[in-house]
This record gives structure tokens, sequence and C-alpha cells, in this order.
């Protein structure tokens, strides 16, 4: 009984994990392409049951997960090492492999949809508590995974010796700033109903605050 279970279980797995390959894509090419409207489809998804949600895309922050993952991925077929890996210095002995440095990096990217929700929370002059937060982070997260993917795949390509592909990496790091900036601008002045100039005040400080943590962590993991 037990092992029919087992099996059972392999089976949802399997399934699940395969279907990335096909959800992913599409979740991607939307969350490029149509950033606000697969943002404002988060909310319709909340209203249904918890087995029907996401049907038609990768979960917010499965979806994140993923795109670092790809990033990571891209990488380590360019021969990178991982500079936290390779440091041998105060926290850095906590990452010693590919998967502890995956989820470190999932943890640093995630500040950012953290830090851009919990702002918009206050800015709708809501009380700021786990439940109130959940359902923007999880806006957050498709143009975040976007973002991360962008600059992840740019500063691993920038790293690269010829100059052609170094200014390729930089120039798609630089675009996966603006264009994030651009996208949360948008739907910072549709969710509070503020112009752009000050949506776009609030998405800076909120990036600031996201850089600022990523920063911290990546002193306190490489000194």
């Amino acid at each position: 009984m037990d092992f029919m279970k087992w099996l059972n279980s392999l089976d949802e797995l399997l399934y699940e994990v395969m279907s990335w390959l096909l959800f992913f894509p599409i979740t991607l090419w939307r969350a490029m392409f149509r950033p606000i409207d697969i943002m404002t489809e988060i909310d319709s998804e909340a209203a249904l049951p918890e087995d029907e949600q996401y049907a038609s895309v990768v979960s917010p922050p499965l979806f994140l997960a993923l795109a670092l993952l790809l990033s990571h991925t891209v990488s380590t077929a360019l021969g990178q090492t991982d500079a936290i890996i390779a440091s041998h210095h105060g926290l850095a002995d906590l990452v010693n492999d590919n998967a502890s440095a995956l989820v470190l990096r999932v943890v640093v990217f995630a500040a950012f949809p953290l830090f851009l929700a919990a702002r918009l929370v206050r800015r709708s002059k809501t009380k700021l508590d786990r439940g109130s937060l959940r359902q923007p982070f999880y806006e957050q997260c498709y143009p975040a995974a976007v973002f991360a993917l962008g600059v992840s795949v740019g500063v691993s390509v920038g790293l690269d010796h010829h100059q052609t592909a170094s200014t390729v990496g930089h120039t798609l790091a630089v675009l996966s700033i603006l264009n994030f900036w651009f996208v949360e601008t948008r739907w910072f002045a549709k969710t509070l109903g503020v112009s752009y100039l000050r949506a776009a005040g609030d998405v800076f400080i909120g990036l600031m605050e996201g850089a600022l943590f990523l920063f911290c962590v990546g002193y306190l993991f490489t000194r």
C-alpha cells in the first residue's frame, strides 16, 4: 500500500516537473511582453480553489525560482564558478555547492518583490501584515523573475573576455533594470491611481531597498 502511494506521488511529481517545460516558456513570454495583464490575473487566481489556481501559468514564486535556476545553468554552462562557492570566508562556508548557491540567489532576488509589495501596501494605506502582503508579493514575482533572469544572464555573459559578448551582456543587464523599473512604474500608477512620476519615485525607493539588501548579503558572503 505504501509502495502504491509512493508510485502515485512520483506520478504527480513527474507530471508537475515535466509540465514546467511547457508552461515556463509560456509564462516567461507573457511576463516579458504582457506583464501588466499577467499581474492583473493574479487577483482573479486568488479567488479560485487552490487546486485550480495557476492552471495556465507557473505559480509566481516557483516562476521566480525557475528563472534563477535557468540563469544559474547559463553561468555554469559558460564555465563560471559562483564567487560565493569559491570563497571560504565568513558566511560563505554555508554555501558550498550549486544547490545552496541557488537557494541564496532566490532569497536575494525575492527581496525585490518583497520590498516593492510592502511599499505598495503601505502606499495604499492598508495595514501591513502577512495577509495583506501575500497577494502583492505574488504579483511582483512575475516582473521580478524577468528582471532577475535578465540581470543574471547579462552579468554572466558580460564577464566573457570577448568584447562583443561583454557589451551584449552589460547591455542586457541595464535594459533588464530599466524594463523592471518601467513595468513597476506602470503597475504602481495603475494600482494606486497616482501619476507616473510619483509611481516612478516609489518604485525607485523599493529598488534601492532591494539593491541594499543584495549588496549587504553579497558583502557578508564574500568577506
